[in-house]
């Protein structure tokens, strides 16, 4: 078409060569700028600059390649059923088999090679193997795959991971080259290749003998039709989920629960992948367990090690116009199709609050319009006096929702995109409605403590430091400010690099200041968050629970005395137990459906 740019025709070109190369007619490749991830048949792959410059549109294709192969080569079903239960050994066996169907293609087409390189290249630039100054440092499952590959396909080391590498060589090689050996010759056999996969895990004393694959083979030997149906089913799940994640129908109008085992090996995946392509100084993320919470003294006192490194900063100032505008083109590109979402969510909540607005009447008064229902009475009883009703206005409270969404490297992935997508539509939904919203993010400045840690080993450690990081609290929409003027902030959420670690408490105290300061009668206080506070650099130096313990009193004080309603959503994690008024979802799509409920609750209960 005329109108076509041409990262429309790349696009287009690209899904096509991904359905051939997969044999999957319904394959579809989507733009990502944030960590490239496939569900089912779906896959999100790097968004080239307008230009289309040679070295982004390869490492595109090479990402679209290796998603394309792994749904022509490999069977998840096979994969799953006897992976090991230890987090690094099941590191390396998702990296092996990588390695494994990405050879077959390299083999079997010349094109694919370079592109697969490319693709390579992108991820070893934030994996922790290059910056490893010691063997203790370089992640086994970078290295092994490397080492692997080497075997697999005569391809070189990569130039960047080659020092990490050589600092473990040996110790693989001592352990697993008569591994390696045998694995070149099955590489087309997955349920072979993985069998033996297990046992070089154990030769480097990675898993245990008693994972007993042998029995598993055999008895996947005597069901090879039962493993492709297996692949079918989870396929036809992946588009499913997928189909809800781009159209967000359902979910997004309804809150309905669909897709669940899609979300779970989307999760599964996301983890995985996040780790991989990790952009922090350490290459580090935070852990967010759902861990036990013990009570701390009453005199507990929070404080802030030094506030000086902290701040209040509107998203333009954090990047770009230009790369906010390609962040915002990546977020458009997920939001296609769902214009009519937007009015349905509209006109859904709409109904809702006008409901409260309606005027109402008061019966039997002595005077006011006579009440025509009521004179079958007075025709019954001639004695009966007229029954009047007089029309009564309900105040409806001007009102104002803030928005404050977690930035923390734990929501990087699908939770973050879907939290954008819900801010943005909620915020054009409520402005419809006549309600002003305000979006806001909370994040850190860097990883394990920024300047703030760096003053205090500077001042010698004194003990109980405090919040020892440096805070970024980020204006994405200022309440006055109209949707149209704030669209373009939005796509700084799917910025590589921006999620860190998570101070919730003083995140809370800020959002809900800002709120206190405003005019409306009511206000509203939503939190999305997926978990506990977690900053590594704090939670070192002071007492376990200190940021937990901070973030329940200023929640206490907020639902028992501020006039701030509060209300929080927990993606995959429990938040019940730290909010009053919460509810949480275990598949990140329901998020905009839930939105709309505990906002139409609020409103309801007033």
């Amino acid at each position: 078409m005329a109108d076509e740019s041409p990262l429309d025709r790349f696009k287009l070109a690209l899904t096509g060569a991904s359905r051939a190369l997969a044999h999957e007619p319904e394959v579809e490749v989507a733009w990502s700028a944030d960590v490239p991830t496939a569900t089912g048949k779906s896959m999100r792959v790097p968004l080239p600059g307008r230009s289309l410059p040679p070295d982004q549109a390869r490492e595109a294709r090479g990402f679209a390649d290796s998603f394309s192969l792994k749904l022509l080569h490999h069977n998840e079903g096979l994969h799953g059923r006897n992976a090991p239960v230890e987090p690094a050994a099941r590191a390396c066996y998702d990296a092996v088999e990588q390695v494994r169907y990405e050879a077959l293609g390299s083999r079997d087409y010349a094109g694919i090679k370079d592109n697969l390189d490319a693709a390579l290249m992108v991820r070893m630039g934030a994996d922790p193997i290059t910056r490893a100054s010691s063997a203790e440092e370089v992640p086994v499952q970078a290295a092994l795959s490397l080492l692997l590959r080497e075997k697999l396909t005569g391809q070189a080391i990569p130039e960047r991971a080659q020092a990490g590498v050589d600092m473990v060589r040996d110790w693989i090689e001592d352990r697993a080259s008569g591994d390696f050996e045998k694995l070149v010759d099955l590489i087309e056999d997955q349920q072979a290749f993985q069998s033996l996969t297990l046992d070089m895990l154990r030769h480097l004393e990675l898993t245990q003998a008693e994972d007993n694959p042998d029995e598993g083979d055999s008895e996947d030997s005597d069901q090879p039709d039962g493993d492709e149906d297996q692949q079918d089913d989870q396929d036809e799940q992946g588009d499913s989920g997928e189909q809800q994640t781009t159209e967000m129908t359902a979910e997004m109008g309804e809150g309905e629960e669909d897709g669940e085992s899609e979300s779970e090996v989307s999760s599964e995946q996301e983890m995985t992948e996040g780790d991989a392509g990790e952009d922090g100084e350490e290459g580090m993320m935070p852990v967010r367990p759902n861990r036990p919470w013990t009570d701390l003294p009453e005199d507990f006192d929070y404080k802030a090690f030094t506030e000086k490194y902290d701040e209040v900063v509107e998203a333009p100032e954090l990047c770009d116009n230009e790369e906010l505008d390609r962040l915002r083109a990546y977020l458009d590109s997920q939001l296609t199709g769902l214009q009519g979402i937007v009015t349905r969510l509209a006109n859904r909540l709409q109904r809702r609050l006008m409901a409260q607005q309606n005027r109402s009447w008061d019966f039997d008064q002595e005077e006011g319009l006579l009440d025509a229902a009521r004179l079958a009475r007075v025709v019954i009883s001639p004695g009966h006096s007229l029954s009047y009703k007089i029309e009564r206005d309900v105040e409806f409270k001007d009102t104002i929702v803030t928005l404050l969404i977690d930035n923390s490297g734990s929501m990087r992935g699908r939770p973050i995109s879907i939290a954008a997508i819900s801010a943005d539509i909620m915020a054009r939904t409520l402005e419809r409605c006549g309600v002003k919203t305000e979006i806001l993010g909370f994040t850190t400045r860097a990883w394990k403590g920024g300047q703030s840690r760096e003053q205090w080993l500077a001042d010698g450690k004194p003990a109980n430091p405090g919040r020892l990081n440096d805070l970024r609290h980020i204006v994405y929409k200022k309440a006055d400010e109209p949707w149209r003027r704030a669209r373009r902030n939005l796509g700084l959420m799917m910025r590589e690099g921006l999620l860190k670690e998570n101070i919730d408490g003083e995140a809370l105290l800020w959002a809900h200041n800002r709120l206190i300061a405003r005019p409306e009668d009511r206000r509203i206080l939503m939190v999305i968050s997926d978990g506990a506070p977690v900053d590594d650099s704090t939670l070192s130096v002071n007492t376990a629970g200190y940021l937990e313990q901070h973030l329940r009193k200023i929640i206490d004080w907020i639902e028992k005395q501020s006039p701030v309603q509060l209300v929080a959503i927990g993606i995959g994690h429990d938040v019940t137990r730290y909010y009053r008024r919460a509810v949480t979802i275990m598949d990140v799509e329901q998020l905009g459906g839930t939105i709309i409920e505990q906002l139409a609750d609020l409103f309801e209960a007033e």
